[in-house]
């Protein structure tokens, strides 16, 4: 099973309570389904994550199903969520 490292960005640190962690799964889906059990406790990591957009070896993941998003050895999940700010 490919393993890697999903890191965390702003709110998504916050609500994780770290910066990265590791993950063992052959997709996005699985991996995230992972990160929701072990931050089970964490009020606000489910909500987050269902904000967030994802990169996947440097890949923007956009409207793909997460099921059929396939994860590599010692690759890197991005979790990045809304920023705040921009142009007017």
């Amino acid at each position: 099973m490919p393993s890697g490292m999903i890191r965390y960005w702003a709110a998504a640190k916050a609500a994780a309570g770290i910066t990265e962690e590791r993950y063992e799964a052959h997709t996005l889906a699985e991996a995230l389904a992972e990160a929701r059990l072990r931050h089970a406790g964490r009020p606000d990591f489910d909500r987050v994550l269902g904000l967030c957009s994802f990169l996947v070896d440097g890949e923007p993941v956009g409207k793909r199903d997460h099921r059929l998003v396939r994860l590599t050895e010692g690759g890197t999940v991005e979790v990045l969520p809304p920023f705040a700010g921009g142009s007017r």
